[in-house]
């Protein structure tokens, strides 16, 4: 079967003497899980999913005539596309069927049939989840998380360090270097309103994706509101850093949306890293927003424990330090 729970109806319209092809058609069906509804039953007439079986079907088969059966009553086009090939798959394996239950020195019955059905299958193919989680994520469970990411990283480095810059040009911070409070005590407080900040857009957009949106933040938020912390928090301290490294406030803007973006991309915030190249998915591993969105994806996607991200958490605790650290060394009053 496809693996899925729930079994799909699925209308058979049959034209006058199937023969027994359409009972082994049936169960080609099933075994795609479909739940097939034959014309007798009283809701025939409402399924929309409908598989049209000729005439005399398997006497045409037999004969070698050209057969055509007509699937119709998905209007997506996508869904159309999957259910063309799901149905596709069950006539494809019955034409199998009757090219190798054939005797070849007699015409193929009912019986060939039945002992190919009690052949053993030589090669069985398993399917099972990747994590705990049952039901696949939607795009939105991708779409938000990224976004997410990406746009705390982008106001930090951009909004965050050109503050900064300001403040050292209208000459606010060499004010602040009379005042009794040394260099470290100041960065963290500058920090920390920058950190403010992030928790505030943080808070807007999980709030905004589940009234909007309806976003299924799994079973442990508590886990993904600390993720998404500790992530700022790191953001925050390097919009410090680079803050205190930029000469120019379009210099501090155009390097904080280069490094939004290029890590956005690189970390997987604009698709799903499994579809990227080997490469691609081995340096998200040595990037904050690749940190921040495997975390992300493990709470949400796959229904991981808390304490399934507590490396991500540590990982970006101690880079947070490093980067505060390295803002003080190079934060400059003038």
């Amino acid at each position: 079967g496809a693996g899925g729970t729930a079994r799909e109806r699925i209308a058979l319209d049959v034209g006058e003497n199937p023969g027994f092809l359409l009972d082994q058609l049936a169960m080609r069906l099933q075994e795609r899980d479909y739940e097939i509804v034959a014309p007798e039953a009283a809701n025939f007439a409402a399924i929309g999913r409908r598989l049209q079986v000729p005439a005399a079907f398997t006497d045409s088969v037999l004969a070698g005539r050209q057969v055509k059966l007509t699937f119709t009553g998905v209007a997506e086009d996508l869904r159309q596309q999957y259910e063309t090939m799901r149905t596709g798959r069950a006539v494809y394996t019955l034409l199998a069927d009757v090219i190798v239950a054939g005797p070849g020195d007699r015409p193929l019955n009912a019986d060939d049939l039945e002992v190919l059905n009690a052949i053993p299958r030589q090669v069985r193919l398993e399917i099972a989840p990747a994590g705990e989680r049952l039901e696949p994520p939607s795009g939105y469970e991708q779409t938000i998380p990224g976004v997410m990411v990406m746009f705390v990283l982008l106001v930090m480095c951009t909004s965050g360090a050109v503050l900064l810059v300001i403040e050292r040009r209208q000459g606010l911070l060499r004010r602040l270097a009379c005042a009794p409070i040394s260099r470290g005590q100041l960065v963290l407080g500058k920090w920390g309103g920058k950190f403010a900040l992030g928790m505030v857009q943080i808070a807007f957009a999980m709030l905004a994706g589940t009234v909007i949106f309806g976003m299924n933040w799994g079973a442990h938020l508590h886990a993904v509101i600390s993720v998404m912390l500790t992530y700022g928090a790191m953001m925050a301290a390097l919009g410090m850093v680079l803050g205190s490294l930029a000469r120019t406030e379009a210099l501090a803007a155009g390097i904080g949306v280069i490094t939004a973006n290029v890590m956005a991309a690189l970390g997987g915030c604009w698709w799903p890293i499994e579809i990227t190249p080997a490469w691609m998915q081995k340096l998200q591993l040595f990037l904050p927003t690749g940190w921040a969105m495997h975390a992300l994806h493990k709470l949400i996607s796959f229904g991981y424990g808390p304490f399934s991200v507590l490396p991500h958490l540590v990982m970006m605790t101690l880079t947070t330090v490093i980067l505060l650290v390295v803002a003080m060394k190079v934060f400059r009053y003038e």
